[in-house]
């Protein structure tokens, strides 16, 4: 009894000790990647609530549309993994600066297209210019945080993707309202009042952003030293693939993408779809549709700010991933069955758990890989995954000009939420047989 006592006093300083740098790790890094986060969802889906009126003032038709919205996602899965090797090489604040530049001018320019060929000319370059963003920092993750505390971490991360759908919806019908302004439409006022501040923000990045914990002058030598040790504790106990060869071999891998693919798909049907359903509610203003269509994302904050912290173990996560991806599911068909306000509680529950579904899928590839293998392997998730955000707007528009009905294809979208839980169940972590 005696031993056990003095154990447990010897072990409990260390773990107030990881408690207290934890909490210092999420007050320091994660306000300005969640800042960085908000502009690019603001600047990748405010095309959502220009729709209706770049589709009368350029003639874009639905197909169009959907095409446009998914081209994006096209050239910047394909930049992924390139874009993630560049990084660890070249370090993180360097590359998150230069997309931040890039993606805010690109964004700004999306206020001079003319018609469909230069609408998906400056989608395509605007998915080359971010990509490597999201895998980025989620490797940039690992050099901070072990497992136990990443998908927390990841949870906080994505609460940037909640509020800018918050504040786009208000903020982008406001600005949609300036229309005629100087002889300009409202749709060109959104595009380049939301891109320039991104580029603004890029020098906060370049001049607070440490590359890793030696970096960082907030951390003390001894805690920087701390972090590295525990990383590297962990990986010793969990030997990890380093060769890109055995990252596709891996089924775990494919797995993940499988799950990752579908969960893609409902957030961009959601993002881009869902300001046009509301709109078919009701005779509801710009500003009213975007009021509502921030409703979802409350919910999805709400998620992603709460839930995360559960998944501490390889269990936990396969039992939140199973439920949250039910439950997505359980509100596309509540939304597909409702032309009114209770549509609006059902996508509401979808949004719940997007992001924590989201925060998890990533833990179980970075569990398996080091070195390139964890970079390349965690952009080539992404990469495949976001697959599905453009199959997902491009077949949803193609639906809406086929049947008349947006809602049409959410059954279609359920069915692989569906599909995508009894496959999570089938994940396993690095140490898990």
């Amino acid at each position: 009894m005696t031993i056990l006592t003095n154990a447990t006093a010897a072990a409990a300083p260390a773990v107030a000790d990881d408690q207290r740098l934890n909490r210092l790790l999420l007050r320091k890094l994660m306000p300005l990647l969640i800042v960085v986060y908000v502009m690019s969802f603001l600047d990748r889906t405010n095309i959502a609530l220009a729709k209706a009126s770049m589709g009368i003032d350029l003639g874009l038709s639905a197909a169009a549309y959907g095409l446009g919205a998914g081209l994006f996602f096209l050239t910047y899965a394909l930049a992924e993994v390139p874009s993630n090797l560049i990084m660890h090489r070249v370090g993180a604040r360097f590359w998150i600066t230069r997309i931040m530049i890039t993606w805010g001018l690109l964004s700004a320019g999306m206020a001079f297209v003319q018609g469909e060929t230069s609408f998906y000319i400056m989608r395509l370059l605007l998915g080359v210019a971010e990509a490597g963003l999201f895998p980025g920092v989620m490797l940039y993750l690992t050099y901070w945080f072990d497992r136990e505390q990443r998908a927390r971490a990841t949870g906080y991360f994505l609460l940037g993707v909640c509020l800018a759908n918050i504040l786009s919806g208000p903020l982008g019908g406001a600005l949609l309202e300036l229309d005629g302004l100087l002889g300009w439409h409202g749709w060109q006022w959104l595009f380049v009042i939301e891109g320039l501040p991104a580029v603004a923000l890029a020098y906060v990045v370049w001049k607070k952003l440490p590359d890793g914990p030696a970096s960082a002058p907030w951390l003390s030598a001894a805690d920087a030293r701390d972090i590295e040790q525990r990383l590297n504790a962990e990986k010793a106990l969990a030997p990890q693939q380093s060769r890109l060869s055995q990252m596709f071999a891996d089924k775990q891998i494919w797995l993940a993408i499988a799950v990752y693919f579908a969960h893609q798909i409902t957030i961009y049907t959601v993002i881009f779809f869902l300001p046009g359903i509301i709109g078919t509610y009701a005779a509801l203003t710009p500003l009213q549709i975007g009021l509502l269509t921030s409703v979802p994302w409350i919910a999805a904050a709400i998620g992603a700010a709460t839930l995360p912290r559960l998944a501490t173990s390889p269990g936990r996560c396969r039992t939140l991933l199973f439920f949250g991806l039910l439950t997505m599911a359980a509100g596309l068909l509540l939304a597909s069955l409702s032309n009114s306000f209770i549509g609006l509680i059902g996508f509401s529950l979808t949004a719940l758990m997007l992001f924590v579904v989201q925060s998890i899928i990533f833990v179980f590839p970075s569990s398996r890989l080091s070195g390139n293998a964890l970079a390349a392997g965690l952009a080539f998730v992404t990469t495949c995954g976001l697959l599905g955000g453009f199959v997902g707007p491009s077949v949803m528009g193609l639906i809406e000009q086929t049947t008349g009905n947006t809602r049409n294809g959410l059954w279609l979208i359920a069915a692989l939420l569906v599909l995508a839980a009894l496959i999570s169940t089938r994940l396993r972590q690095g140490q898990e047989p």
